[in-house]
C-alpha cells in the first residue's frame, strides 16, 4: 500500500450550485472535494458532470457514511461501490469521518460520536484495515465536532487519533473548525490538541463556519470562517506546514466568487504562517 504524497493546494467543496461555474470557466482552485456518496451511482448526469470537471481539477473524495466506528463492521457492498468510484476518479485521496452512522442497516444520516476508549480504538482500527485493504490505498479520517462527552473514556481525542494512525498507517483530515467547536464545548485547549497530532500524518485541513446555540457551538457549515478559527488555522499551518486546505460550505451557499475570496484569505494566511514558522525554526 503506497503512502499519500503531500499536496499543498487550496480547494473548495464541489457543490451543485457551482457545477456550471466549473464547467463553463477556469476556476482558480488547486483541487475540488466531492461528497463520495453523491456520485456512488450507476451512471447519469452526476457522473458525467464529475468526469468533465475531473479532467481539469484534481479531486479529493470525502465520505459521510462509511461508519468506521461501527461495532458490526463495515458494509462490504458500500466498500465495493466506493472502490468503483475511486477507480474511476483516481482521487488525490479518499477520506471519511471518525464516527459511526447507523445500526442494523439503518443510516442515521448523522455523524454520531464515539467513546475514546481502548475498545472503540480496537474496533475503529480493525475497520480501517478492512477499508484500506478494500480500496487498496491508505485513507484520511476527519476529527469530528463534539457535543457530548462519554464517562471514563481513557483517551483524549488527540491520543485516540495518534494511536489510530500508528496502528493502521492511515492519515488525518484535520478539521480546524471542529477542533475549535469541540474545544469550546468541552473546555480543552485547541493549541494543545494541535501540538499532540503527529505532523507526518496530516494531509488535508478543513475550514468552515459554525453557529452558536443556546449553550454550545454547532458545526453548521453555513457561514464564513470565524476569526478565532482563522487564528487556530494559522497555528496549524505553523505546525504542519503547507498541507492542502479546503473551505467547506454546505448550507446558505453563496456565489462561487464569494468562496474564492475566502479561499484567498486562507492562501494569504498560510503563506504568512509558513514564513513565520521558518523564521522561528531559524531562530
Amino acid at each position: 500500500m503506497t503512502d499519500i504524497a503531500p499536496f499543498s493546494g487550496f480547494g473548495l467543496g464541489l457543490r451543485r450550485p457551482h457545477y456550471a461555474n466549473f464547467l463553463e470557466r477556469s476556476v482558480p482552485v488547486d483541487f475540488v472535494e466531492i461528497i463520495s456518496e453523491n456520485f456512488m451511482v450507476d451512471g447519469g448526469r452526476p457522473l458525467a458532470t464529475l468526469d468533465q470537471i475531473s479532467e481539469h481539477y484534481p479531486v479529493a473524495m470525502h465520505g459521510v457514511s462509511m461508519s468506521i466506528g461501527s461495532a458490526a463492521g463495515l458494509d462490504r457492498a458500500y466498500l465495493k461501490r466506493l472502490k468503483s468510484l475511486t477507480d474511476r476518479v483516481r482521487p488525490l485521496w479518499v477520506s471519511d469521518h471518525l464516527c459511526w452512522t447507523g445500526i442494523g442497516g439503518h443510516n442515521s444520516h448523522d455523524l454520531l460520536p464515539l467513546p475514546y476508549s481502548e475498545e472503540a480504538l480496537d474496533t475503529v482500527c480493525a475497520n480501517i484495515v478492512v477499508a484500506q485493504d478494500a480500496l487498496e490505498r491508505p485513507m484520511l479520517f476527519e476529527n469530528p465536532s463534539s457535543y457530548v462527552e462519554f464517562a471514563d473514556c481513557g483517551l483524549t481525542e488527540w491520543e485516540f487519533l495518534s494511536a489510530m494512525c500508528q496502528r493502521t498507517g492511515c492519515y488525518l483530515l484535520l478539521d480546524v473548525n471542529n477542533i475549535f467547536v469541540s474545544s469550546r464545548n468541552h473546555g480543552f485547549d485547541g493549541l494543545s490538541y494541535l501540538a499532540a497530532i503527529p505532523v507526518d500524518r496530516v494531509r488535508q485541513i478543513h475550514l468552515a463556519g459554525h453557529s452558536q446555540s443556546e449553550d454550545m457551538l454547532i458545526d453548521t457549515h453555513d457561514s464564513p470562517v470565524a476569526a478565532d478559527v482563522w487564528s487556530l488555522y494559522d497555528a496549524a499551518v505553523r505546525r504542519f506546514g503547507p498541507v492542502a486546505t479546503m473551505i467547506e460550505r454546505d448550507d446558505d451557499i453563496p456565489p462561487l466568487d464569494s468562496l474564492l475570496d475566502e479561499l484567498d484569505i486562507a492562501r494569504r494566511r498560510a503563506a504568512l504562517s509558513v514564513a513565520a514558522g521558518r523564521i522561528s525554526c531559524a531562530a
